[in-house]
């Protein structure tokens, strides 16, 4: 969230046409929920595009980046690397070393789209899971990353925002922040 060590989330694999949407909630959800940064594999440059005008308009800071070189990213992170998969070891039997982890250095934060090699397995420091149930991995990562910075991350203010939304019981309430500061809402 921001700290003085990065949270990173690499979408590892990307089959376009099939995985956009995924591809790019991966993205949003990283951002929404603390993350720093994302990589994309470089076929994801529409999930791209879409993060980058959801930073644009509500905010930042968060970067978006794609690379063809997923798996060097794993072998040469100088940090922990937690493999997001339902066949880990249960979140809440390892959040806190794992938070332990983030305090000491960089996190990166695999989410499978697709066949995942046995090697990011063994590249991971930890194989974690989010019930260990078949479940979308957008949900398991919005799972962790609340998990990881133990629901900070919703009170977060965002910066350079062109929009913000207005939390309601019913309706949607989107203002623009130079209205707001100019007193009008």
């Amino acid at each position: 969230m921001q700290g003085e060590n990065e949270v990173v989330v690499c979408r590892f694999g990307h089959r376009p046409g099939r995985d956009d949407r995924m591809t790019t909630h991966v993205g949003l959800t990283a951002r929404a929920l603390g993350a720093d940064r994302v990589v994309f594999p470089d076929n994801a440059g529409q999930s791209k595009e879409t993060v980058e005008d959801i930073t644009e308009r509500f905010g930042g800071p968060f970067e978006v980046e794609l690379s063809d070189e997923q798996p060097a990213l794993i072998r040469g992170w100088d940090g922990t690397v937690v493999h997001l998969t339902m066949y880990g070891e249960r979140v809440q039997d390892v959040e806190g070393d794992v938070r332990d982890a983030h305090e000491e250095g960089d996190l990166l934060v695999v989410v499978g789209g697709e066949k995942v090699p046995f090697s990011v397995y063994e590249a991971a420091d930890y194989n974690v899971g989010v019930t260990n149930q078949p479940h979308s991995e957008v949900a398991g990562l919005a799972v962790f990353l609340d998990r990881l910075f133990d629901g900070r991350e919703l009170e977060r203010e965002w910066a350079d925002a062109d929009r913000r939304v207005i939390p309601e019981a019913t309706g949607k309430n989107v203002v623009s922040v130079d209205d707001e500061c100019a007193g009008g809402e």
